[in-house]
């Protein structure tokens, strides 16, 4: 249930947000209609509209509303656009891309997030592809996309992922090992030139890459 005090919740984390940086009025837009609390688990329902990253299932994490918004503006997100997102989680950033009428793909490798993303999705009347597989790869079957969102620390940058952006197509990825990731965003200038920028240190759960899927 959305009640009045929750709302009044998202409106203080939008002006939060907005005081941290975030400008794209359509991101704090999303920010505002979501109530996040419903992708947490009963323990931190009380701490939703905090700007904290909180656990959920699988050893995997919502990312903190500050980094979700962050990088949903480097996405730079047109009405629209085809996005492909590797790591649907909670399936909360999922729902920012989906109410700013992008179309998202999005891949989760662990089998209880992605059933738990289906249910989650249509509770919500948003409608995406939702795929059970291995981020690394992608998905060239519905490729290229314009805009690619990477939601876990990367120890590099998948050359699949790159095959699959559209020439002037935006990837946003966290990068590195460890305990924090710099956040980068790729342009795509040409099928073999991208143009780099990077945005500060993040942490996020690692992207995991040749293990056994998690049923």
């Amino acid at each position: 249930m959305d009640t009045y005090r929750h709302k009044g919740l998202r409106k203080k984390l939008v002006g939060l947000l907005q005081e941290k940086g975030i400008t794209d009025e359509r991101v704090l837009e999303a920010i505002n209609s979501i109530p996040r609390h419903l992708f947490l688990d009963n323990a931190f329902v009380n701490f939703a509209y905090q700007d904290k990253a909180f656990p959920i299932s699988a050893g995997q994490t919502i990312s903190q509303p500050f980094t979700v918004a962050f990088q949903t503006q480097l996405l730079k997100i047109q009405r629209g656009d085809k996005v492909l997102e590797i790591g649907t989680g909670s399936a909360y950033q999922t729902c920012v891309l989906l109410e700013m009428k992008a179309k998202v793909f999005s891949i989760e490798r662990q089998k209880v997030l992605y059933q738990k993303a289906k249910v989650m999705l249509e509770k919500m009347n948003y409608s995406a592809k939702l795929f059970f597989g291995d981020g690394y790869l992608g998905q060239p079957a519905f490729a290229p996309y314009d805009k690619i969102i990477i939601t876990a620390g990367a120890p590099f940058i998948p050359e699949d992922l790159k095959r699959q952006l559209n020439v002037g197509g935006i990837m946003v990825i966290p990068v590195g090992e460890g305990d924090s990731q710099i956040m980068k965003r790729l342009i795509k200038r040409s099928e073999t030139e991208f143009e780099m920028e990077e945005y500060g240190d993040f942490k996020f759960v690692p992207l995991l890459q040749n293990k056994s899927f998690n049923g």
